[in-house]
């Protein structure tokens, strides 16, 4: 397959390249194998040699990797956009849990959530998502399928909890719980055996909860587990002021302190949340080499802290976004995007008013203020590339460059017939090149940044395979 047009990717946190007039060619097995300016040497040879096979990408519109969605509950799909009134230890006795114990329940109705749930992360532009689901083995296959045969690459998690607030829904004993985590990941991996290699999309992930669910016995095991068969590892950290206090009144530590203990916080570990890290332990996250999924809506529901973005980031520790459906209302990474913005800039007005005093009391602190907010093209990169790395994706994911996934989507801005910009969007100084084709500049894909939705989205890739 040779796609020839505009292309768009934030190789580098806050570099954005706009590619125009590039040829990609994606081999059988989903990966790029030439990326290159069309009047290269090579694209006019590949060009002259597949004519019949390149799509062109019309004027007006580009081509951008996929996003990455590090943290969704996949049951709670089931009320999305409701039942956020509630402190979060309430919030998921209320309705967090009734709803994953009623799709353990109920496999019709779970085979329909989580196949709605496939479709809207497509619409949506998630070419990759790590989902929690259930306790239930049967229930989080059916999610792996409807993943599978939507075309999206998931990371699924059975949740392992041995502790809960809920009588009826909670695994009998630390024993069953790592037998059934064990079960599922074997279901998983024969699931995926029977598929090609090249269009694989699932891999089990082993999913604690979060500490106030799991015995130390479970902690345990589930941590001799990921070391021994390599498998990735999801929770929640340092997320809300009563899940922490909890923690420390009950188990005498904090969180971090426990999964460290029983090597939880490895290379291959996702950390939601993580508001309430402070510098020293960000400095263990970037030892331990684990990545943090930043849920900036849901944060600002169920947690009295911002997540210290620019503080991880400057400690290069890898970070991507997360929707956290159903603590968050919006399965749109989009949105996701525009309120980590919000909220690093909110941090950054507070922090600038605070050092202006500290400035004028003592006349000369001698120090350089260095800003906490992020912009647009920083999110991006959190989107796609950041997310990638985040979830150790194959070098150079979420990027267009020779070796990576062919994730994309085909985003379209302006009508190329009637030169209007698409839903929302509104373009009055359109800018044309020599042949009359439109120039896409950062200001219109800002504009499509803050106020794009779904209409703009007008195809997507997974690994090479067209999936909407």
């Amino acid at each position: 397959m040779l796609i020839k047009g505009t292309f768009v990717h934030t190789p580098r946190l806050g570099d954005l390249e706009i590619l125009e007039d590039y040829l990609l060619a994606v081999g059988n097995d989903g990966f790029i194998t030439h990326f290159r300016p069309v009047g290269s040497p090579e694209s006019i040879e590949l060009l002259r040699d597949h004519a019949a096979e390149t799509t062109t990408v019309l004027t007006g519109s580009f081509l951008l990797p996929t996003f990455c969605d590090l943290h969704l509950h996949a049951p709670q799909f089931l009320y999305q956009g409701t039942g956020l009134d509630l402190p979060l230890m309430q919030w998921l006795d209320e309705y967090a849990l009734k709803a994953e114990e009623r799709l353990d329940a109920d496999k019709i109705l779970a085979k329909r959530v989580y196949e709605r749930l496939a479709r809207r992360l497509l619409q949506n532009g998630t070419g990759t998502v790590m989902l929690f689901g259930t306790i239930k083995e049967e229930t989080n296959l059916i999610l792996a399928e409807a993943m599978q045969s939507a075309g999206v690459r998931a990371f699924v998690g059975k949740l392992s909890m041995d502790i809960s607030s809920r009588p009826t829904y909670v695994e009998a004993s630390a024993e069953a719980s790592l037998s059934s985590a064990k079960s599922f990941v074997d279901q998983c991996r024969h699931m995926m055996e029977q598929v090609p290699l090249h269009l694989r999309r699932i891999e089990p992930v082993l999913t604690p909860r979060f500490v106030p669910t799991c015995s130390d016995e479970l902690l345990g095991s589930l941590g001799d587990l990921s070391c021994l068969e390599s498998l990735r590892v999801q929770s929640h950290l340092a997320e809300a002021h009563d899940q922490v206090e909890w923690v420390r009144s009950v188990r005498g530590a904090e969180d971090i302190d426990i999964f460290d203990r029983y090597n939880l916080l490895n290379p291959r570990t996702v950390q939601a949340h993580c508001t309430f890290l402070k510098k020293p332990d960000l400095s263990r996250m970037v030892a331990a080499g684990s990545s943090i999924a930043h849920c900036p809506l849901s944060n600002v529901y169920f947690s009295t802290e911002p997540f210290p973005l620019r503080e991880a980031l400057s400690l290069h520790i890898k970070v991507g976004l997360g929707t956290d459906i159903a603590g968050g209302y919006s399965i749109d990474i989009m949105n996701a995007m525009r309120h980590a913005v919000t909220v690093s800039r909110i941090r950054e007005s507070s922090a600038q008013a605070k050092h202006e005093k500290d400035t004028d009391d003592s006349q000369d602190t001698g120090t350089t203020y260095k800003t906490l907010a992020i912009d647009w093209k920083e999110s991006l990169y959190l989107a796609t590339r950041g997310g990638a790395e985040a979830l150790t994706l194959p070098a150079k994911s979420g990027t267009f460059e020779v070796g990576s996934f062919f994730d994309a989507q085909l985003i379209q801005l302006v009508d190329p017939v009637s030169r209007s910009g698409v839903g929302a969007l509104d373009f009055f100084d359109l800018e044309t090149n020599g042949d009359g084709d439109v120039k896409l500049n950062q200001d219109m894909l800002e504009k499509w940044w803050c106020i794009g939705d779904t209409r703009n989205r007008v195809g997507m890739w997974v690994q090479g395979v067209k999936v909407l």
